[in-house]
């Protein structure tokens, strides 16, 4: 019995220390043996009801007037500590300073880490996790935090089902550089491969938010990587961030997830997890989208300066209008010294006129008793 049951502790002690560390160590991918449409085999929670991205369909989100705008805390007071970039063969990576918080939401949220997620055909090939109405954005980051006011760390907080919050940007492209973006984008060719990690200057990283940070949707989901803890908070910004083709051409084109070692290189595109079911969930909005009919803030940017326009040019014309009235009434009443002109009538016949004028005069003056003058002689 004795040989037995050492035999069964040697069995024990293999899977102890063989098997459950392997099965830690899995490693995952986007696409092949162990791709997102497997996650759940290895990772159960990668199969819960609460999985996220999403499709924002918002004609059929809640709005919740409950929902103010959240609030960036020390985001811009980045101090002369650098930040960490890495590569972790999945994305890019950006450390953040712990006095970096969120505020808006029940509890406070200290930031830990952002990252990005895109695809590999340019604009409008789709790159982000998270869809409105169905239509994907060229590329997503997002800023990760922890709830500090409950957990001590990010560890004990991410499994658990408020532990964590997390910012969802969608980015697009346009023809400006986005400059904020630049603080990270350049330094890329640092980290090409996979667990390559560099200090880089510390920078704004509210610069890196949309503008608007009042209109959002709000919903609970999960990680979109495995292990895919259903424990995010996420808060899905309406307003969209713009950066250059060719800055989402390096984003595409310049990393590895493979080391550098490795004699296969294998480009890092296409990170995004595919949107996942509701499953009755609701999706809550910041806003209410009959009044603002949907619009982006450069719409109605577009709005009010056509506006404004329309007023100035109503204005200039109802100035030329009093202004020509006022010169027209101003000949009528300027003083005259001149008799105010007869009514025409017609002209009198020949013979009629000496009669016509005495007639006159002796309307005009009173009449005279005139004296007889003394008549000369022909």
């Amino acid at each position: 019995m004795d040989s037995v049951g050492l035999f069964i502790l040697l069995i024990l002690m293999y899977f102890q220390f063989t098997v459950a560390p392997a099965a830690e160590e899995i490693t995952w991918t986007y696409t092949g043996l162990v791709g997102q449409s497997e996650w759940s085999e290895h990772f159960p929670e990668c199969g819960g009801t609460s999985q996220s991205p999403v499709d924002v369909v918002t004609t059929q989100t809640r709005y919740d007037p409950g929902l103010t705008a959240v609030t960036p805390l020390g985001y811009s007071q980045h101090g002369n500590k650098p930040f960490t970039l890495y590569n972790n063969g999945h994305t890019v990576v950006i450390e953040l300073p712990e006095w970096m918080s969120l505020g808006g939401l029940p509890w406070l949220f200290t930031a830990v880490q952002m990252h990005l997620h895109w695809g590999s055909g340019g604009p409008s090939h789709g790159g982000s996790e998270h869809t409105i109405n169905g239509l994907s954005a060229d590329a997503e980051l997002h800023v990760v935090h922890y709830n500090s006011e409950l957990y001590p760390n990010l560890s004990a907080a991410m499994a658990q089902r408020d532990g964590l919050a997390v910012l969802g940007i969608l980015i697009v492209t346009g023809e400006e550089t986005n400059q904020a973006f630049n603080s990270i984008l350049n330094y890329l060719s640092r980290i090409r491969h996979a667990d390559q990690k560099v200090f880089i200057p510390a920078f704004d990283v509210q610069s890196l938010l949309p503008k608007d940070l009042g209109r959002y949707y709000r919903y609970n989901g999960s990680l979109t990587t495995p292990p895919c803890y259903q424990s995010v908070i996420w808060t899905l910004f309406h307003e969209r961030v713009q950066i250059s083709k060719a800055q989402l051409l390096k984003l595409e084109t310049i990393l590895y997830s493979s080391k550098a070692e490795e004699a296969d290189r294998m480009l890092l595109q296409d990170n995004y997890r595919t949107t996942q079911a509701l499953n009755h969930r609701v999706v809550f909005a910041s806003f209410s989208a009959e009044s603002w009919k949907e619009l982006s803030s450069g719409e109605v940017t577009a709005i009010v300066i056509g506006v404004m326009c329309g007023c100035v040019g109503l204005a200039v014309v109802v100035r030329f209008i009093v202004k020509t009235i006022r010169s027209t009434s101003s000949w009528d009443v300027l003083p005259s010294n001149r008799a105010a002109p007869m009514p025409r009538t017609k002209e009198p016949e020949k013979g009629h006129e000496k009669k016509q004028d005495v007639a006159l005069n002796s309307t005009s003056e009173p009449e005279k008793k005139e004296e007889p003058s003394p008549q000369t002689e022909p």
